[in-house]
């Protein structure tokens, strides 16, 4: 999707009006940053997505039901990271309820305005003495431009590195920015991940319009990429959005803004897998719509074969076309086409001869690529003819991934 947004620094406070911040409260036993805050400025609204797992966090119902009830109004979320606070029984309301009305209190707002997501080991309560204590210089501590960036940083778990990332373009005559911060590396998955996503605009749009972007948005980012196969039982995505009215004109360019931001912070997060060398990209061409071409991209990027094939620099094509095959959407196998990189395998569903320590080379020069910009393991599938065109984004699978599980909680 074409648009006129270009990048500028700031991530989640480049908008204008929001302010975030991030410290340590002694939430992690690493002494790493776990507790961030980012407010909207008043009269924003929200929309959110959240983990479809029936075992979930207190905290996902509660955002679910707050936003449900104001349709769609909020002015704040707290994030925890180190404890997920998930399977703890009731106190796992109480909790959530305390804080979200301790932080309304300190801002001055209501506590059905404050949402809470939480990050970490599933089980583990949120030691709230320690997060109460924070409260006050998380507060004090919010700020449009450092904030951004000691936020992004508070809510890690497993990550290698923050993710973060902001769009401009003009927009009615005006500037408009898109902010974003997430997280995850593990348990990522479609059907929500186990990420905490969020995202900031300084565009007024009505509740409603709003949603169906963040909803459209998502399903082309952050329900595009896997890891392992796994989802988890606090995955959010909040979406604000508060300025000035943006003409409905304009909604179809601020949309492509919102699904750019979105995309590339999942794509972080499929890149951030643990234990992972490279991003693959698997790009489904000819399918009968969009959505049968997303499923087969997903499915090839969450392969387990093919996976381990592209860590050990192997192009066996068999895998890829194996596992779109049990995607559960109709083609023809006679009309596959498939290239990896440059290198094209398969033509009228048949292999072709090709140079396999080439194909074996450019997998390896992409471990070897910068971070998000020449990492990147191509697939490319055609399918038939058809108009339906998707994308989806994984990582490879090392003896790494296994090491970091392992060990995560003991």
């Amino acid at each position: 999707m074409s648009h006129p947004w270009s990048a500028v620094p700031g991530g989640v406070t480049a908008p204008a009006g929001f302010l975030a911040s991030g410290i340590t409260a002694g939430l992690k036993a690493s002494g790493r940053p776990d507790l961030a805050l980012l407010l909207a400025p008043a009269g924003a609204v929200c929309a959110g997505t959240f983990t479809q797992t029936r075992v979930r966090a207190a905290c996902v119902d509660l955002c679910a039901q707050r936003l449900r009830a104001s349709g769609g109004v909020a002015r704040a979320v707290l994030i925890n990271s180190g404890q997920a606070n998930a399977c703890t029984g009731e106190r796992g309301l109480a909790d959530s309820l305390q804080a979200t009305a301790a932080l309304a209190e300190r801002l001055g707002v209501t506590p059905e305005e404050v949402l809470l997501c939480s990050t970490g080991v599933i089980g583990v309560p949120i030691p709230m003495e320690l997060l109460l204590a924070g409260l006050e210089p998380l507060v004090a501590g919010l700020n449009p431009e450092e904030g951004g960036g000691a936020a992004a940083r508070a809510i890690l778990t497993t990550d290698l590195v923050e993710k973060e990332c902001a769009l401009e373009a003009r927009l009615g005559g005006r500037v408009v920015r898109i902010g974003g911060m997430a997280k995850g590396s593990g348990m990522i998955h479609p059907a929500m991940a186990t990420m905490l996503g969020f995202v900031s605009c300084d565009a007024g749009v009505p509740a409603d319009a709003w949603e169906g972007m963040v909803r459209r948005a998502v399903e082309r980012s952050f329900n595009a990429i896997t890891v392992d196969g796994d989802t988890s039982t606090n995955d959010t995505l909040l979406a604000f959005a508060a300025g000035e009215p943006l003409p409905p004109d304009h909604f179809d360019a601020l949309e492509a803004g919102l699904t750019a931001v979105a995309q590339r912070l999942a794509r972080a997060i499929a890149r951030d897998g643990e234990g992972a060398t490279c991003l693959i990209e698997a790009r489904v061409e000819g399918a009968v719509d969009a959505a049968s071409a997303r499923a087969i991209a997903r499915t090839i990027c969450g392969s387990s074969l093919v996976k381990c094939a592209i860590h050990g620099r192997d192009p066996n094509w068999g895998r890829i076309v194996a596992a779109a095959g049990r995607a559960g959407v109709p083609f023809d196998p006679n009309s596959m086409a498939l290239w990896l990189g440059e290198h094209q395998l398969m033509a009228a569903g048949q292999p072709l001869p090709f140079d396999r320590a080439a194909a074996s080379a450019y997998m390896r020069e992409r471990a070897a690529g910068a971070y998000l910009e020449d990492d990147t393991v191509v697939i490319r599938l055609v399918v038939g003819s058809g108009a339906g065109e998707g994308r989806a984004w994984g990582c490879d699978l090392s003896d790494q991934y296994v090491r970091i599980n392992a060990d995560y909680t003991t």
